[in-house]
C-alpha cells in the first residue's frame, strides 16, 4: 500500500472478502460504538466517551487561495530532472497553462499545468511522494 500510495483496498470473491484500509476510520468506529449495548456498569464507557478519547485530527486553519489538485495517481516531482531547478516555488507568479510539476505514472512523466493564472501561495505535496487523484498539490491565489 505504501509503495503505490493506496489508502483503501477492497477485494470480494465468491466466499472471500478482504478489505484493507490505511489510517483511522472514525466513521466505522463511531458506528461500532453506537451499536454496542449499554450495560449500565460504572466501568463501561459510553460511545461518546470512547469517541472523545480517540485520537482526533486537528482542524486545519482555513487555507488561502484555491487548490490545484492531482488529476491522477502517481509520484509527484517538483522538477523535470534531479539536477534541474523546481518548476515553481512559493511566490512564483504563474500563467494559465504553465507547467507546475510532473506526476509519474507507469513510467510516463505527465506535466501538470496551471488551470489559472496567479501566484503560488503554498506547496502542499512533498517532492518524490505518491499522490492520489484529488490530492492537493499547490494553492494559488
Amino acid at each position: 500500500m505504501n509503495e503505490h500510495g493506496l489508502t483503501h483496498f477492497d477485494l470480494s470473491k465468491k466466499d472471500f472478502h478482504l478489505k484493507l484500509k490505511k489510517g483511522p476510520d472514525m466513521e466505522e468506529l463511531g458506528a461500532l460504538f453506537a451499536s454496542m449495548p449499554s450495560s449500565g456498569s460504572k466501568h463501561s464507557a459510553s460511545a461518546s466517551q470512547l469517541l472523545a478519547a480517540a485520537p482526533q485530527v486537528a482542524a486545519a486553519p482555513a487555507a488561502e487561495g484555491s487548490e490545484i489538485t492531482s488529476p491522477m495517481v502517481g509520484t509527484f516531482y517538483r522538477k523535470p530532472a534531479p539536477d534541474a531547478p523546481n518548476f515553481v516555488e512559493v511566490g512564483t507568479a504563474v500563467s494559465e497553462g504553465q507547467t507546475l510539476c510532473i506526476i509519474e505514472a507507469m513510467k510516463v512523466m505527465n506535466e501538470i499545468k496551471a488551470d489559472q493564472s496567479g501566484t503560488i501561495c503554498a506547496l502542499v505535496a512533498a517532492d518524490g511522494n505518491p499522490v492520489q487523484y484529488g490530492d492537493v498539490l499547490f494553492r494559488i491565489k
